[in-house]
């Protein structure tokens, strides 16, 4: 398919399509095509899904996407940018910060999260700074609107809590399912993943060093560098 490249950023777990917000002035100039930076399913201004599966999400932001997007995606983005792939036509996929080793403990807090009622605040305050520390963010963000809404006089956090019960991703076969290029990279900082466990998927890995797990926000410009063969 000819034509200019497309880009879809997708955002981690907790977090929201505005944070690629620091990216628009460098895809302005570097990027050549049309990108697109939305909010998952149950996070943001997205709806809700009955159940959160890395599949329902591919499914989601698969109108998205054509033969010439090239995804970008950041944790929880990048397993779902890697089952996008499986099911519509993609140029290419970069998984950034991905983590693909879960222990038991870590998946039984994830399902606990996932049981909880939506927890309310009595101020803006407080539900942003759960928002940022849920998210990642905080010390590297200071106020993200879209993930926080009130109601009723009350505030909670945009974020569906049943979406942590997405579970672990089965990264092996994401990874041989893609029907696209994969490279996956890494902050060297990233404490969610290693060089040596995404090396033994098979696929070619960057890793950027300095950064940590939020690389994509930490420096948007090193990590455009991940994009140049796409341009």
């Amino acid at each position: 398919m000819t034509g200019e490249p497309r880009l879809l950023l997708l955002h981690g777990l907790g977090a929201t399509g505005a944070v690629w917000s620091g990216w628009a002035p460098l895809l302005a100039r570097h990027w050549p095509g049309r990108w697109l930076a939305p909010d998952l399913p149950g996070h943001g201004g997205a709806a809700d899904l009955p159940e959160y599966t890395f599949d329902a999400l591919a499914a989601a932001v698969g109108p998205l996407v054509d033969g010439r997007t090239v995804v970008l995606g950041h944790s929880l983005g990048g397993a779902v940018g890697l089952a996008l792939a499986a099911r519509f036509p993609v140029r290419a996929v970069v998984g950034l910060g991905i983590k693909v080793a879960w222990g038991d403990e870590e998946l039984d807090r994830a399902r606990a999260l996932a049981g909880r009622p939506v927890a309310w605040y009595d101020t803006r305050e407080e539900a942003l700074a759960r928002h940022l520390r849920v998210a990642g963010l905080a010390g590297l963000a200071d106020d993200t609107p879209d993930g926080i809404r009130q109601e009723d006089g009350r505030w909670r956090l945009a974020l569906d809590p049943r979406a942590f019960g997405v579970g672990a991703p089965d990264m092996p076969a994401l990874v041989a399912g893609a029907g696209a290029p994969v490279v996956l990279a890494r902050g060297e900082r990233d404490p969610m993943n290693t060089d040596e466990q995404l090396a033994a998927l098979g696929v070619p890995v960057v890793t950027l060093a300095g950064l940590g797990h939020n690389a994509h926000v930490e420096s948007p410009e090193r990590c455009m560098t991940l994009l140049e063969s796409y341009r």
